[in-house]
């Protein structure tokens, strides 16, 4: 999942506006200054990127639940789905179309992947961006020089690097093939997120099928 949310930052960057669509602080930042510069216009602009990433977490926060009640797969492996969908749709769209469609579009799905994956391996995790995997990074740096010994804080090091270095290796990946295949280029994000829909999809249906009614950690 990182490595897909770097593939979708290097995307936008590369060939949909200059803009990071996995986050909103920096869409919060040029809010404010279009708002110290009196630029009302340019402000309201940002609204838009910044609703959809808001109505992406009401949203999975709102359905998760019945979904489960009426399927018997988990709302993680639909938000696969929908992700998948979102990247065929996205890869269809012609270059002269509004580099807005894809910013909203990419925002609304990593607001749902944010607030849906919180966890690996049982330990908090960020699936759309990078500063919290840094911190922690150092955190458990420091926590290995101090306490060698406990193999805990190895493990949550080895963790975040991988996650860091997925989110690199998505976004790397995405700016060359942009530069190639330009708005087709975000197809090549449905081939991780195929094959994570078929593993959690066979997890639902066969290895986890009794384990369905417990509810994942921030639902």
């Amino acid at each position: 999942m990182m490595y897909i949310a770097g593939y979708y930052g290097g995307f936008t960057y590369s060939v949909r506006g200059g803009v990071f669509c996995n986050a909103q602080t920096a869409n919060f930042v040029l809010f404010a200054m279009a708002l110290g510069n009196s630029q009302w216009r340019h402000a309201l602009y940002f609204l838009i990127p910044m609703s959809a990433y808001l109505m992406g977490a009401i949203i999975s926060e709102a359905i998760a639940g019945p979904i489960k009640k009426m399927i018997y797969i988990r709302w993680d492996t639909m938000l696969i789905l929908i992700e998948i969908a979102a990247v065929f749709f996205l890869g269809l769209l012609p270059e002269s179309a509004p580099y807005e469609i894809s910013q909203v579009t990419i925002n609304f799905i990593c607001s749902m992947q944010y607030n849906t994956f919180r966890q690996a391996q049982s330990v908090p995790m960020a699936t759309t961006f990078c500063t919290n995997h840094l911190r922690q990074t150092g955190i458990a740096i420091a926590k290995t020089i101090r306490h060698p010994e406990q193999s805990g804080s190895r493990k949550r090091l080895l963790i975040h690097v991988c996650m860091l270095t997925s989110f690199v290796a998505g976004g790397f990946t995405a700016t060359k093939l942009s530069h190639v295949y330009l708005g087709r280029s975000i197809w090549a994000a449905g081939i991780p997120l195929a094959i994570i829909f078929f593993d959690l999809l066979s997890s639902d249906l066969k290895a986890d099928e009794k384990a369905l009614s417990r509810v994942p950690r921030g639902h």
